[in-house]
């Protein structure tokens, strides 16, 4: 879990925040696209009078009309296309800022429900998959809002209405239409759901790759002294061929429905062209209300015969915007669903309770736990009393529940059942919180941010001065380190720090905080040598008086300096009294 500081700085923030950052509701997004896309199909809709004019025009001056006789008509089709350009783009400016917000506020739901998330809960999504969600997939949900959703409403409007401007001039033309246009998306709904379920699975790729690079990545040195390079190599290349794989069936599939379309398209264009010139020609005599076609006529079905496919068209090609937006905005929701253990205290609730002025002591009765419900007890009934003051360490074989009765006493993850007593207040959600304000966590891997050693030791909390600064850096034995590093930043992660020394540093974080009452520090001395592992005990001895420390460790030497310790196995607790 590495190192964290609980401070009231630290709570999630379960509101938007005030001011132009509040984000819309879903409901304000779709509403924004419904409004986008009436902009755009009345755009389109602008069309048809254009048409109208412009065979009006060229039908005239085949009767012999002169330019006076077209001039009106001439601005009308100037003026109806200014209109029509601006309104497609205001509506195209319009959705694209109903997507972004929309994408904003899932984001925000998705990576909230990320900080809440227990650090314990074995089904936590790997950081590498849920970054590439949220910061790479999450981007595919903008082009599926901003031109799917306008693209589909126009696709359902606009046809109808040119179909009810052709059908008073011929039944045939409009029958020909609407026989040809039912078969577009048909084809491409049976092509669609193929297409969503590949999306799908060359997301799961592409977030399994990030993570499994992440993980590979973090390993690296363990991975070299194993002499595992060639190994890891070829499990990198697999994945990557999987992905490629994939990537290339999606595309196939977005091909796929696009030559269904042209098809379609060209063949009802094909039709209503060949109707009208034998019309024209006077080899056909039917399919008109009243008469035969006129060349006024003929030329403004043949107009608006493309324009009727046109939407249609523009589906087609963000057909598969659709089935990759929804594939990530379900692969969002997932993350945004939250369904498993998760820290308590993280609620808005009021009053809160003071944090206790002097080192409390920490009862435990009955404490049951388990990770699922479908997981082995890992405590059951389990009862302790910690004394005020009291330095106690928890001794036991990895997997005994060392580190879990840790983070369960912070708060980190809801018990299956008993209570926990801090300085007389029972940890619940709305103590937590509160009461996690006096504890600091000390763990073996320290997170160390890119900045400053003061600044990682501050970390930007409010009312935290140069001298308490100062103090810490004593209390943490990180002085001859913040001398060497100065205002130069350290690496992210902690590069350039030994182990000892990001402990200490994560000590020196801890003794910042004026409200420290109880800390509990997870195998803080693991994989140190024996030099470096008794300064950190010495710190942390030091940090410690006159507070309540717990340490979970493998160490004996460790175990030793406690007040008193227990051994926890898997079965069976052993209570020993230190030497």
């Amino acid at each position: 879990m590495g190192t964290a500081f609980f401070d009231a700085t630290d709570r999630p923030e379960t509101r938007p925040p005030d001011g132009d950052a509040v984000l819309p509701r879903g409901d304000a997004a779709n509403a924004g696209l419904r409004r986008a896309a009436m902009l755009q199909s009345l755009a389109a809709a602008i069309w048809i009078p254009q048409a109208g004019l412009l065979a009006l025009s060229v039908g005239r001056i085949a009767d012999g009309g002169g330019l006076h006789d077209v001039l009106w008509q001439a601005l009308g089709i100037l003026a109806l296309g200014l209109a029509r350009s601006g309104l497609d783009a205001a509506g195209g400016r319009l959705a694209f800022r109903a997507a972004r917000a929309e994408l904003s506020r899932r984001r925000q739901v998705a990576a909230s429900a990320l900080s809440l998330s227990s650090p314990i809960d074995r089904g936590r999504p790997a950081s590498g998959k849920a970054a590439s969600v949220i910061g790479e997939q999450a981007e595919l949900i903008v082009p599926y809002l901003a031109r799917f959703q306008p693209a589909r409403v126009k696709a359902s409007l606009v046809p109808l209405i040119i179909l009810a401007a052709i059908l008073p001039i011929s039944w045939v033309a409009a029958l020909v239409l609407l026989f040809a246009a039912p078969l577009i998306p048909i084809f491409m709904a049976l092509i669609g759901w193929r297409a969503q379920a590949a999306s799908e699975k060359q997301l799961v790729a592409t977030g399994g790759l990030n993570g499994f690079l992440l993980d590979r990545l973090r390993g690296l040195a363990t991975i070299r002294a194993l002499d595992a390079v060639e190994a890891t190599a070829l499990r990198l290349r697999r994945e990557a061929e999987s992905l490629r794989a994939r990537t290339m069936a999606v595309l196939k599939i977005a091909f796929l429905s696009s030559a269904v379309l042209e098809l379609f398209a060209a063949l009802g264009v094909a039709m209503i062209a060949v109707y009208v010139g034998f019309s024209l020609l006077g080899e056909i005599r039917f399919g008109t209300w009243a008469g035969r076609l006129d060349l006024t006529e003929g030329l403004f079905i043949l107009l608006l015969a493309p324009a009727f496919f046109e939407p249609l068209r523009e589906l087609s090609a963000v057909w598969h915007d659709r089935a990759a937006g929804e594939a990530a905005m379900k692969a969002l929701d997932a993350l945004a669903a939250g369904d498993g253990l998760s820290i308590r205290g993280t609620a808005e609730i009021a009053p809160a309770v003071l944090a206790a002025a002097e080192a409390p002591a920490i009862r435990l009765e009955n404490l049951v736990f388990r990770y699922g419900a479908d997981e082995p007890l890992i405590h059951d009934g389990f009862n302790l009393d910690i004394a005020a003051g009291e330095h106690l360490a928890f001794l036991g074989v990895s997997g005994s529940g060392k580190s879990t009765l840790l983070s369960l006493m912070a708060g980190l993850a809801p018990s299956t059942g008993g209570r926990i007593v801090i300085g007389g207040v029972e940890l619940a959600d709305d103590t937590a919180a509160n009461l996690r304000d006096g504890m600091a966590w000390i763990g073996q891997k320290p997170h160390i941010f890119t900045g400053t050693v003061t600044g990682n030791i501050a970390l930007g909390r409010p009312g935290v001065l140069r001298g308490d600064v100062a103090y810490a850096l004593d209390a943490g034995r990180v002085g001859k380190v913040a001398d060497a590093y100065g205002g130069r930043p350290l690496g992210e992660g902690g590069i350039g720090l030994s182990g000892g020394e990001a402990l200490r540093l994560a000590i020196a974080r801890a003794a910042c905080n004026p409200h420290l009452r109880i800390i509990l520090a997870d195998e803080p001395t693991a994989h140190l040598d024996a030099a470096t592992a008794a300064e950190v005990t010495e710190s942390l001895l030091s940090l410690a008086r006159a507070r309540t420390l717990i340490v979970a460790t493998h160490d004996p030497l460790l175990a030793a300096r406690m007040h008193r310790s227990i051994r926890i196995d898997a079965d069976i607790m052993i209570r020993e009294a230190a030497e």
